[in-house]
């Protein structure tokens, strides 16, 4: 094992090497193709909710923070009796990936600050960059402490600022933008700035940098279900770096992360918009009261209820509850109870998402 510490960006390292230049070649024809097909949904906020709560749920268990899909969908409901403390949490995530691509669409930067107010979201306090030593990363098996991030307060701030400048700056290093957030990724899981959430922001972080550099235009690219698919070999690369210097394998991973993540994007966005279409045939022949708002509604999550329907569509309770439960009685939708009230599932799309 040589001597690692932790530098400031850029690397002085040649990592454009032959298998990574070959690896970023179809990598980003899949970007581009997933770019453009999630064009074709009418309604962009659909990918964005439905996708988003799937890439809340992986990224959060990554954490060993594990919900249930229906725990899940029932606590965007905001009915805090049926939340449970593990769906919070990836509720918390989903805002705060909305947080953060609001900033970065405002100021087209991601700054140091937009990272903390990410992070306040999603960990629900405001504790900020670590002030006090003792932080280690340790193997879960064996409890070995297998790195020691920057523990000096103002280690912290220097490194994350020069993370910053490497993050919006395009002058200070000329690299594919792939190669560059599989680097901003691991510096910023090395700094390990936060007491915690590192690994989920981290991933935030990732889409982020993605739409900044106009590879996608929405935040529906998400890699933690590769990560899960593939968690022994993410730690692992990444130690290598550590441990031996070994960029290539860590940089290959990231990009054929992307790369396999944008297929399976692409299908799923191709099975939703069908769909859509065969919802759209299905309410506009057989219901009066068909109207694309009310499809979005039906999409833009697998569960609906009354109130949402009011909401989106501009209706009365009980206009709202006469459509649902004419859908729900033709099974286009399944009625459940929640509480004193029911809510709808669209039991096609939660299959489409949840059984990947």
């Amino acid at each position: 094992m040589i001597h690692w510490a932790l530098a400031k960006l850029p690397l002085n390292i040649d990592l454009e090497t032959e298998k990574v230049l070959k690896a970023l070649i179809t990598a980003h024809a899949a970007l581009a193709e997933l770019k453009g097909i999630s064009s074709t949904i009418p309604n962009q906020n659909i990918l964005i909710n439905t996708l988003g709560l799937q890439e809340a749920r992986d990224s959060s268990a990554i954490e060993n923070i594990i919900t249930t899909h229906d725990d899940l969908y029932k606590s965007a409901f905001n009915l805090e009796a049926f939340k449970t403390p593990q769906a919070k949490e990836v509720q918390n995530y989903i805002s705060a990936l909305k947080k953060g691509f609001e900033l970065i669409t405002k100021t087209e930067l991601l700054t140091t600050k937009s990272i903390i107010q990410i992070q306040e979201v999603l960990e629900d306090n405001t504790a900020g960059f670590r002030k006090l030593p003792g932080t280690t990363l340790k193997n879960a098996a064996t409890g070995e402490i297998i790195y020691t991030p920057p523990q000096d307060y103002e280690e912290i701030i220097n490194l994350m600022a020069n993370l910053e400048k490497y993050i919006n700056d395009s002058e200070m290093q000329d690299i594919d933008p792939l190669i560059k957030m599989a680097i901003i990724h691991f510096q910023f899981e090395s700094i390990h700035p936060f007491y915690d959430g590192n690994g989920r922001t981290g991933r935030i972080i990732n889409i982020l940098y993605l739409i900044l550099q106009n590879l996608q235009t929405l935040p529906i690219l998400y890699l933690s279900h590769y990560i899960i698919k593939h968690k022994p070999d993410y730690y692992r690369y990444l130690q290598k770096v550590r441990e031996e210097n070994l960029w290539e394998d860590w940089i290959l991973f990231m990009i054929k992360g992307v790369e396999e993540t944008s297929r399976e994007t692409i299908d799923l966005i191709i099975k939703i918009r069908e769909l859509m279409l065969d919802y759209k045939h299905r309410l506009r022949v057989n219901y009066k009261f068909y109207s694309q708002d009310l499809l979005n509604n039906l999409f833009k999550h697998p569960y609906t209820k009354i109130e949402f329907v009011v909401n989106d569509l501009g209706v009365s309770r009980l206009t709202a509850a006469n459509y649902l439960n004419k859908l729900a009685e033709d099974k286009m939708l399944r009625k459940e109870k929640l509480g004193t009230g029911n809510y709808y599932i669209n039991e096609k799309l939660f299959d489409l998402l949840t059984k990947r």
